[in-house]
């Protein structure tokens, strides 16, 4: 950030009501900053969420969890074209919650079930570590 920025934000932390050293207010607002860049796994959350961004990803892997599709079904069950379908399952695949292999002329995806397990635990940690950071706050 440019020293100019840097200047306004600190004369905008002055107007706050409780803060009364702005600029040592925004040294410590940048080691937080540090601090929460430095959490690696939020990286892996952040694709995790990028997942589920689009109802069309979050339908193939529900359908998935019940049994393997190959893409023909999953065109028929969502009523969208083989290359949407194809372009939601590229973005999971790339994420590795689901795995293709050729049975004769067409592709299957099944999920990969360590892959949902892991997501799910970093998510389920991510939201309990807010909360308790949130009621720990709140004392």
């Amino acid at each position: 950030m440019d020293n100019k920025k840097e200047r306004e934000l600190i004369k905008t932390l002055a107007k706050c009501e409780d803060i009364r050293d702005a600029e040592a207010y925004y040294n410590k607002l940048l080691k937080y900053r540090k601090e929460i860049l430095n959490e690696s796994y939020l990286a892996d959350l952040s694709k995790l969420l990028e997942a589920f961004t689009h109802i069309d990803r979050i339908l193939i892997l529900r359908i998935l969890m019940e049994t393997d599709r190959c893409v023909c079904e999953l065109e028929a069950i969502l009523g969208k074209s083989q290359s949407n379908i194809s372009y939601h399952l590229r973005i999971l695949e790339k994420l590795n919650l689901i795995k293709g292999w050729k049975k004769g002329k067409f592709t299957h995806y099944s999920v990969v079930q360590k892959s949902l397990e892991y997501f799910r635990d970093l998510f389920n940690n991510w939201i309990n570590n807010e909360i308790i950071k949130l009621n720990l706050n709140l004392f």
